[in-house]
């Protein structure tokens, strides 16, 4: 077990203090800087650092910042939902740690779509039959895996293929 303690807590943002949402930093006992390659393979990280030590991923709205010794996590509700966070990445952290023999570490980031290739894709009627505002809006949204090129009802197959085979290059957990 690499992750054995870790002290929380919890604050609101300083800049806007009356923020609904409140934050969390786990200080580490243990330093965990050695799973976080692995770990940026198995969870599929938004981005990784490779000194110092670094892993950022988007779980459920939420950002959450792997360091050595910390752990971030923006945008929670309450105490509780720092805990259930917390508490499933001792154990991916834990269980990656095991497994490392197993599994290939990445120590680089992952390449994501690019919302101008998408949006150069789209007929650009803005015609909101997709149900965004503008055809940009909708381009943003697929750049982040929340629409496909099967959400353009404008769009003409040629650019429906091009749009799907473009965004089967990357991987989105959705």
């Amino acid at each position: 077990m690499l992750l054995k303690n870790y002290h929380k807590e919890m604050f609101r943002p300083k800049c806007n203090p009356s923020f609904q949402s409140v934050h969390c930093v786990a200080h580490l006992d243990q330093d965990i800087s050695e799973v976080l390659p692995y770990l940026n393979t198995t969870l599929g990280a938004d981005s990784y650092a490779k000194d110092p030590p670094a892993l950022t991923l988007r779980v459920h709205g939420k950002l959450i910042s792997l360091h050595a010794k910390d752990i971030f996590i923006n945008a929670l509700s309450d105490d509780e939902e720092a805990d259930k966070i917390l508490s499933w990445l001792k154990k991916e952290i834990n269980e990656t740690w095991e497994k490392r023999s197993e599994i290939q570490p990445t120590f680089s980031t992952p390449e994501t779509p690019k919302m101008i290739e998408i949006l150069k894709l789209l007929p650009k009627t803005n015609c909101r039959k997709c149900n965004e505002p503008t055809c940009m809006v909708f381009a943003v949204q697929a750049a982040q895996g929340l629409k496909t090129a099967e959400d353009c009802p404008e769009m003409d197959e040629e650019h429906r293929t091009k749009l799907n085979d473009y965004l089967s290059r990357f991987h989105f957990d959705v």
